[in-house]
């Protein structure tokens, strides 16, 4: 026996307007008949290519919202061979550093008529290459990228000289074949390290997220290498990674077992949380005993208690360098790579104790090591884990 067949009714949504809505996509032809334009019209008032006036754009947009439309910029892109946008590829988006970065970023490329898509890395060097692919195959006009190790990134090497792209922050010291915009890291470590000997401190641990990637090791051997010049001795290094929460377990395994330092010389934003909250575990004050020089001035580091004295890195100058490049780059210029390098600062508050004592002889009461020509040959820091 043959069951009989059940009549299927088929149902059709209806808006509150009253047309008729199908489930696949609304075309920009829909749009241009419901608002008695032609498509022309439409596309100039989506993309303002061309300037349309004030009576069509309302009649545009009302049919637009009427049908629902959303611009197909997959389209736009396909038929133009490009689209204005631009990639932006950081290592963490938990990083407020990288996070003030593109925010900067974002305000520029906004006011050049361009949007930005971020992708992260999250420092793994296999998902970068994932990242990347995703963002080239939006074809944008340009990119910035923070690699998420010294080299190249693969796949990038096929589009040098096709791609406008700038790297920034972390740039190899030796240059890069494409334009790029750092601070002077070396520097940057020296002025932390400086105000430290200034003040009489001897004990110093450096706080590193990781010496694999150039621009920590650079600040690791600026420090380490005034501090042993004017002392004789290398000062301790620690590599806490780019994770707060894992590098602060980290450093407290580490106070737990060593002699307490009079000071600590952290190199980023993550390693100072990390040092910060390892020191408070152990409710251990500062300045006294504990003083620490931190990195990235945040409005947190003046909202404590004891503000943090740190190294400034100008992020709205890394920006708009890197902008201003990118932009150059996107407009035709076509000379030689720029390396751009920017000096940082030192805000000083009051997370460093004062050891000089009033008459100073050189020498100070934890230290009977007399200070040492500062041309004495430096080796490279080690780290301990």
């Amino acid at each position: 026996m043959h069951e009989a067949a059940w009549p299927v009714k088929r149902f059709t949504v209806k808006r509150l307007t009253g047309h008729a809505v199908s489930m696949k996509r609304v075309t920009i032809k829909e749009v241009a008949a419901l608002a008695g334009v032609s498509i022309a019209t439409v596309s100039n008032v989506f993309s303002g290519n061309k300037p349309v006036n004030a009576d069509l754009q309302e009649r545009v947009q009302k049919a637009a919202r009427e049908l629902s439309y959303q611009v197909d910029r997959a389209a736009s892109q396909l038929r133009s061979g490009q689209a204005k946008v631009v990639g932006v590829l950081v290592p963490d988006l938990d990083d407020v550093f990288f996070t003030s970065l593109v925010s900067q970023l974002e305000v520029m490329a906004q006011a050049d008529g361009y949007d930005i898509i971020v992708a992260s890395s999250r420092d793994d060097i296999a998902l970068e290459q994932s990242r990347l692919r995703a963002l080239l195959a939006w074809r944008p006009s340009g990119l910035i990228a923070i690699p998420c190790s010294d080299g190249m990134p693969a796949g990038l090497e096929r589009e040098i000289g096709r791609l406008p792209m700038v790297f920034a922050d972390r740039v190899p010291p030796e240059g890069c074949i494409v334009d790029t915009v750092a601070i002077d890291n070396r520097e940057a470590g020296e002025i932390a390290a400086r105000h430290l000997l200034g003040r009489g401190h001897r004990d110093i641990v450096v706080a590193a997220s990781s010496l694999g990637i150039s621009p920590i090791r650079e600040r690791t051997r600026g420090a380490c290498d005034l501090i042993r010049a004017t002392i004789g001795h290398e000062p301790t290094v620690i590599e806490l990674g780019s994770n707060a929460e894992r590098g602060a377990g980290a450093f407290l395994h580490w106070l737990e077992r060593h002699r307490r330092p009079s000071a600590v010389i952290a190199l980023t934003n993550v390693t100072t949380l990390s040092a910060l909250s390892a020191l408070a575990r152990l409710r251990v004050d500062i300045p006294d005993p504990v003083s620490v020089v931190g990195f990235d001035d945040y409005p947190w580091m003046s909202a404590r208690k004891t503000g943090l004295t740190a190294i400034r890195q100008p992020i709205a100058e890394i920006a708009a360098a890197a902008w201003q490049r990118l932009r150059a780059r996107m407009a035709g210029d076509g000379s030689a790579p720029q390396r751009i390098v920017l000096q940082t600062g030192l805000q000083v508050r009051e997370s460093v104790r004062d050891l000089v004592p009033a008459a100073d002889d050189g020498r100070d009461s934890d230290s009977p090591e007399p200070l040492l020509n500062p041309e004495t040959a430096i080796s490279a820091p080690k780290a301990m884990h």
